[in-house]
């Protein structure tokens, strides 16, 4: 069974293929980042949302992981990014703050924090 520390580097480390990160969530499991509204339950809702960013930003992809808490069933991370948005010809530099809690070696909810502002600056056609 997969601890809350190997969930989250499968999850960030396959993001660029998104059926493998989603396989990583519970059926009920969910993805959520509150401060831009996208929430996703369920592996296919999880898979079709990160589809759904690498369709904006091809080369997104996780770097720079960070532990700040670890126990078997919580972690705390944060996570950066620095890829093309395709639409704006704009690069997309984030980090990400995310606490994943994990149950039966699956995740239950990988909640993540992000600067709005920077995403904001990155997808918005000037």
């Amino acid at each position: 069974m997969k601890s809350a520390t190997e969930l989250l580097e499968a999850y960030l480390n396959n993001v660029r293929t998104p059926r493998v990160s989603a396989s990583q969530f519970a059926e009920d499991g969910v993805l959520e980042l509150p401060w831009v509204k996208a929430y996703a339950q369920g592996p296919a809702a999880v898979e079709k949302l990160l589809a759904g960013l690498l369709a904006k930003i091809p080369d997104f992809r996780f770097k720079n992981l960070t532990y700040f808490i670890q126990t078997p069933d919580k972690v705390a991370a944060e996570y950066q990014v620095e890829a093309l948005v395709v639409d704006t010809g704009k690069i997309y530099q984030q980090t990400y703050a995310g606490v994943l809690h994990a149950e039966n070696g699956k995740i239950k909810l990988l909640r993540e924090a992000l600067d709005t502002l920077a995403a904001s600056k990155a997808f918005s056609k000037d």
